[in-house]
């Protein structure tokens, strides 16, 4: 059952995340939510994402890491549970490899 919780817990951050960056993000990169990682203890949260073309990604990561309080002025009110979690970005790493895998199997 807490399992379930997490995890409809991640997915709605995932959500509203997603929605607030797409509605105050700029034109010049796609930034893409890919999941969102919660401790055992539901009080932080990292916000794993993908940023085209990749030559923005730093630019972007810093856009999303700046407004973190923003974005969880949004969860806070959004989210009706206690303690809001502690939000972190990263760049998915793990996304990034899978398309690098993608694009030289194409390309093979």
């Amino acid at each position: 059952m807490a399992e379930h919780r997490e995890e409809k817990i991640a997915n709605t951050i995932k959500e509203i995340a997603a929605m607030w960056i797409e509605k105050e993000g700029g034109p010049s990169s796609m930034i893409t939510v890919t999941r969102v990682l919660m401790s055992p203890d539901r009080r932080n949260a990292k916000i794993l994402m993908t940023v085209l073309p990749r030559e923005k990604e730093q630019a972007a990561y810093g856009f999303v890491r700046r407004n973190l309080g923003e974005i969880r002025a949004d969860v806070t009110k959004q989210l009706r549970i206690h303690p809001i979690p502690f939000l972190d970005v990263a760049i998915d790493e793990g996304e990034k490899n899978r398309q690098k895998i993608d694009d030289l199997l194409l390309n093979s």
